[in-house]
């Protein structure tokens, strides 16, 4: 079974994105093929600065590394290192009506607000498909909002299938990752980059307990019983603790006498605890940068050998023999 994801890299990942994907994508490496890429063709749709895009793809391989993304499992590469996957784009376009791609929502969610959308956003789905599709994946692990992406990539499958042949594209299948454990930002809404309230896993020390001091929190006094269940602090505890070490906080919540301060200094002895093996690790990976540099020739190296024997497949189907790929 080929497991195929996308990571974007548009800044530090944070808990958020760790408990709502990477843990998964770390189980799911195993007992599979699995392909994650690092998208920074995708990428370039927001991100225009060089410099920051090169930063974010590195920084983005070394968190992956480091949070147990093991390159003798699963293939680590970034995007734009397997070039076939443009060639397939161009030819999913040309099956692709205009009509499907103007109904995917991060086209019509841009354009009902207003706001400009360039031709990489309006095709955006499309290269989407052809990185599904390019390495013949099965499962594409993906949130509820990312269902739509995993539809649209089977329908132009389907399309292209149908004019050249019903087994040249394999149609994947999603699997909607977990999104159980909620995570609360340091304002209480869903943690989010575009909400500004994230608390990222390789934060400094001394950032990370500033983040957690803050959290927004009631106006209960030190004395006063507290409802766990109503606390973002406690919501974020329960991801790091064992359920001994919950059940433990949460009587002393209703017993009262505890102050929200006891309770941030006890999520962040959890988190960095938890998260400790993994700071070590991006440590050592960001003294050892030819570590990484090798993870990324490797995976992409594995991922073009797939990517080139199905663009083989799918040109000889078009009829496109001409130039065959060496």
């Amino acid at each position: 079974m080929n497991i195929l994801s996308g990571i974007q890299p548009t800044g530090r990942f944070h808990w958020g994105n760790y408990f709502g994907a990477i843990q998964q994508y770390v189980t799911l490496q195993d007992n599979t093929q699995a392909f994650y890429f690092i998208a920074d063709y995708h990428a370039l749709t927001t991100v225009r600065d060089p410099k920051v895009l090169a930063d974010n793809v590195r920084n983005a391989a070394m968190d992956l590394l480091a949070l147990g993304l093991d390159p003798a499992k699963a293939a680590l590469f970034r995007q734009s290192d397997v070039p076939e996957v443009a060639e397939l784009c161009w030819l999913l376009l040309t099956v692709t009506p205009q009509s499907l791609l103007e109904k995917c929502h991060a086209y019509k969610d841009k354009v009902a607000k207003g706001l400009p959308a360039d031709a990489g956003l309006f095709t955006y789905p499309a290269l989407m498909a052809a990185d599904i599709l390019i390495y013949d994946s099965d499962v594409v692990p993906v949130g509820v909002d990312q269902v739509q992406h995993v539809e649209v990539t089977r329908d132009m499958a389907l399309r292209f299938n149908g004019y050249y042949g019903e087994t040249v594209l394999r149609l994947p299948t999603h699997k909607v990752l977990d999104s159980t454990a909620k995570v609360p930002g340091t304002d209480r809404e869903k943690m989010s980059k575009s909400y500004g309230n994230t608390i990222d896993i390789f934060e400094s020390d001394k950032s990370l307990r500033k983040k957690i001091m803050s959290i927004k929190t009631d106006s209960l006094g030190v004395d006063d019983p507290k409802n766990p269940n109503d606390c973002a602090i406690y919501t974020l505890y329960q991801l790091f603790a064992s359920p001994e070490q919950q059940a433990a906080l949460a009587q002393r919540y209703r017993a009262g006498g505890m102050g929200y301060g006891e309770a941030k200094q006890a999520l962040l002895d959890a988190a960095l605890a938890y998260f400790g093996p993994a700071r070590q690790k991006r440590a050592e990976l960001e003294a050892n940068p030819g570590i990484v540099d090798d993870v990324l020739k490797q995976g992409a190296t594995r991922a073009r050998a797939k990517a080139r024997e199905t663009l083989r497949r799918v040109r000889a189907a078009c009829g496109l023999l001409a130039s065959p790929i060496v």
